[in-house]
């Protein structure tokens, strides 16, 4: 199914389309709970977080604009931020990031050490060429795992212009790191 085709989905799911929100489930769902279960890494959880993903893809619909960009991205940072509540709910997020990647155990060779902090001078790079308060409002998302609502919040700006910021601000990273 084409990106057009699930925005149609969710725009007739906006409006209370029941066999629009059914299709959407089934076209979508595999990918929303595969990245469930790769935050939570726990199949009762991911199914847990799977549903609450839903119920807010249903209640926000309407919210969603096809001009925005493309829906799959959409869909995926509700069932990113989905898994990253419940797990905030169930532990501290400091000893689940722990166990989740068993930092301590798992050192990587030097080759790889190597490669992994040019990519991050590569991003770091990158980020200096944002504005200022994107490069922060980017940081808090996509790193400390905080919700398009709260950095509006936290930045006195709307949702949907928070949701711009972090969209173009991803598009221009990507460009700088495919220089």
């Amino acid at each position: 199914m084409t990106s057009e085709e699930v925005a149609q989905l969710i725009g007739r799911v906006a409006i209370g389309d029941r066999k629009a929100f059914a299709a959407l489930y089934r076209e979508t769902s595999p990918k929303l709970f595969a990245i469930s279960l790769r935050i939570l890494r726990d199949r009762p959880e991911a199914e847990e977080a799977l549903q609450e993903t839903y119920m807010k893809i249903w209640l926000r619909a309407s919210v969603y604009a096809a001009t925005s960009g493309a829906p799959s991205p959409w869909l995926a940072a509700i069932a990113r931020n989905q898994a990253i509540d419940l797990m905030r709910t169930r532990k501290p997020v400091a000893d689940e990031l722990d166990t989740a990647y068993d930092l301590a155990d798992d050192e990587p060779d030097p080759e790889t050490q190597t490669v992994i902090k040019d990519e991050g001078r590569r991003i770091d790079t990158c980020m200096e060429e944002l504005e200022a308060d994107r490069a922060v409002a980017v940081k808090r998302a996509y790193v400390e795992g905080l919700s398009y609502q709260e950095l509006a919040d936290q930045f006195g700006i709307p949702l949907n212009t928070m949701r711009t910021w972090l969209r173009r601000s991803l598009l221009k990273l990507r460009e700088c790191m495919e220089r």
